[in-house]
């Protein structure tokens, strides 16, 4: 009775059992001592690719497959001989995925349970792979706040700060800590505060990054600009902003500026000088020629000496305007400049006066510079003549010299600069100094801040030319109540000698008779004046108004032995045009030309062989007389 019994309870518990391993996720496989299947539920089946009938009373490893030094095979043989437990995960290569397997030994036999955790690894790594960049852009993002050289603002939708990058000390001279619980608007300058106030509005409703500029107050209180780029986060309710000091930038942008508005200037101020040129060559001309007319006792004789003086005076402004638009006739030679300093020293005594100190500190070992070395001392002069009005209590005026390489790093900042070797010579004062609003016009021609009389404006702009002039380079340093350094960057000379050598001086003959010349001058003022000053000087002349009269003059066969005609002339053809024609005409033909620019100017468009002779206006008779016996002898 009893053994019937036990066969329904042992079959209801089968059935059971069935049910329960047939319901769980997990494969099933129960194995006897001899390692064949006595039992394996639907997931094993799925898993594994047997039905229960390909599988069950075979051996498993006969039927798998499996090697004996498979993982799987020594962790279950270990499992059955030690008694224990297993549980390990491992790749299987039969089924081609990761497992997760737990093996129990018992007296029966021995039971697995299995189960496919590919996809759970794969989620897994790929979960790593996102911490992992996340926590390496993280800490890449910790970096770049920490070390940025731009200023990273966190703000609240009020505008109150949240976080701000250490490089606050530098750019603003907070420490993150004080401007942390803080509204930005007490950081802000005052005028940009609304415009401010609109961009992060324009954020938010439009969710897009935005670009702006607005400037902050430094903790000295000068202002920053700065150039941000913002964009608001609706998650974090949050803005980020990173903003770049532009005050290098603008700075660079206001040099350039600057440079080219003095370019602008010295081209206008190089017609203007022209034109003078031209006016003050009838004057001094009539003038001289009225001079020798008078009696040198009369009253008359008296004004008209006053006259001439006063136009060579003229003559002098617009030599000053011509050497700001760098158009001086320059005669460069190899110099010292450290003896041409010892040279100007006795002047500088009896102009600067006893209450200024002069102190010198010039180097042993400088090098010779390429510069005309009149106008250097003229530069000299007046550097020391506007640091002693700088010092009207008196001060202390040093004057050093110093070899300079200038390099890229300085050519960036100042762009009229070109990299090389050059010789420094600095004149610094220690008085009243210049604001930042002085110093933008320094070198601007007529620009003072002189009561009226007491200087013409010209000073610093003659030196600005001649720097540029000679491929040289000038720069001012100043700050109120500190004094100002102003910094002549002269060329080093390096094999030039040959190039620049002095010609010799002239003799002045006088006019052998029956020498004709043919004068060219489109303006009737002007050439009246020179056809009087021709004759004067014992000339027969033949007038033309222009370049197209004066080639048929020629073209008949008038005797003629030099021409003489003005550069600039009106019509189309000027007198270097109207010298190329006459050439092929009569090739001996002397020519000297005229013009109130300088060579140096014509010859930045004009090869120097073709500029030839040339005679600058305005000129005294005694220099029209030389230069035009010179070219006939010659």
């Amino acid at each position: 009775m009893t053994r019937k019994r036990d066969k329904p309870e042992k079959a209801d518990r089968d059935r059971e059992f069935d049910a329960f391993v047939a319901g769980i996720s997990d494969g099933f496989v129960s194995l006897d001592n001899q390692w064949r299947v006595t039992h394996i539920n639907a997931a094993a089946e799925r898993l594994w690719g047997y039905k229960a009938s390909q599988l069950i009373g075979k051996k498993t490893f006969d039927v798998l497959k499996i090697d004996p030094d498979n993982i799987f095979n020594t962790q279950y043989l270990a499992s059955k001989r030690s008694g224990e437990p297993t549980a390990f995960s491992a790749y299987s290569g039969n089924f081609g995925a990761w497992l997760e397997v737990r093996g129990y030994p018992h007296a029966a036999g021995y039971s697995i349970f299995v189960r496919n955790v590919s996809e759970e690894r794969r989620a897994h790594r790929e979960l790593r792979e996102r911490e992992s960049k996340l926590e390496a852009a993280r800490r890449t993002n910790e970096r770049i706040f920490e070390t940025t050289l731009d200023l990273i603002l966190v703000v609240d939708r009020q505008g109150n700060i949240i976080q701000v990058s250490p490089s606050a000390w530098t750019l603003l001279g907070y420490r993150p800590e004080e401007m942390i619980g803080r509204s930005a608007r007490e950081f802000l300058h005052p005028p940009d505060l609304d415009r401010t106030r609109d961009e992060m509005r324009m954020a938010r409703r439009g969710r897009v990054m935005r670009n702006f500029e607005t400037r902050y107050v430094h903790k000295d209180g000068r202002v920053v600009p700065l150039s941000w780029t913002g964009i608001w986060s609706e998650a974090e309710q949050q803005h980020f902003f990173i903003g770049r000091d532009m005050s290098e930038r603008n700075a660079a942008e206001e040099r350039l500026r600057r440079a080219q508005r003095l370019e602008a200037l010295g081209q206008l101020t190089g017609g203007i000088a022209h034109d003078f040129n031209n006016l003050l060559t009838v004057i001094i001309g009539n003038l001289d020629l009225l001079q020798e007319r008078l009696k040198a006792d009369t009253k008359d004789a008296d004004y008209g000496t006053r006259a001439l003086k006063a136009a060579m005076r003229g003559a002098a402004l617009t030599r000053q305007l011509l050497a700001f638009a760098r158009r001086q006739a320059l005669d460069a030679k190899i110099i010292d400049i450290n003896e041409r300093v010892a040279a100007t020293m006795d002047l500088l005594y009896r102009t600067l006066g006893e209450a200024i100190e002069i102190t010198t500190a010039l180097s042993p070992d400088l090098w010779t510079a390429v510069a005309d070395p009149t106008q250097l001392e003229s530069a000299i002069v007046n550097l020391a003549i506007n640091a002693r009005d700088a010092m009207p209590e008196g001060g202390r005026l040093i004057i050093e010299t110093a070899n300079k390489r200038i390099d890229e790093n300085y050519v960036a900042k100042n762009f009229e600069a070109v990299p090389g070797d050059y010789v420094m010579l600095a004149v610094s004062d220690t008085g009243t100094g210049m604001s930042p609003e002085v110093l933008a016009r320094v070198f601007e021609p007529f620009f003072t801040t002189k009561p009226t009389g007491k200087g013409t404006g010209l000073g610093l702009s003659m030196v600005y030319g001649f720097a540029r002039q000679s491929q040289g380079h000038v720069q001012i340093y100043s700050e109120v109540g500190h004094g100002t350094s102003v910094r002549l960057y002269l060329p080093r000379a390096q094999g030039a000698a040959e190039a620049i050598a002095e010609a010799p001086a002239e003799a002045v003959p006088q006019a052998r008779a029956g020498e004709q010349i043919l004068a060219v001058e489109d303006n009737p003022d002007v050439r009246r004046v020179v056809v009087a000053q021709l004759e004067a000087l014992g000339y027969a002349v033949i007038e033309a108004a222009n370049g197209e009269a004066a080639l048929k003059i020629l073209e008949r066969g008038d005797p003629v032995d030099l021409l003489f005609s003005d550069v600039v002339m009106p019509g189309g053809m000027s007198g270097y045009d109207l010298a190329r024609a006459t050439r092929r005409l009569r090739p001996d033909l002397k020519i000297l030309l005229t013009s109130g620019f300088p060579k140096t100017a014509i010859e930045e468009h004009r090869p120097p062989s073709e500029v030839g002779n040339l005679l600058i206006k305005p000129y005294r008779k005694a220099e029209l007389a030389a230069k035009i016996r010179a070219v006939l002898d010659g």
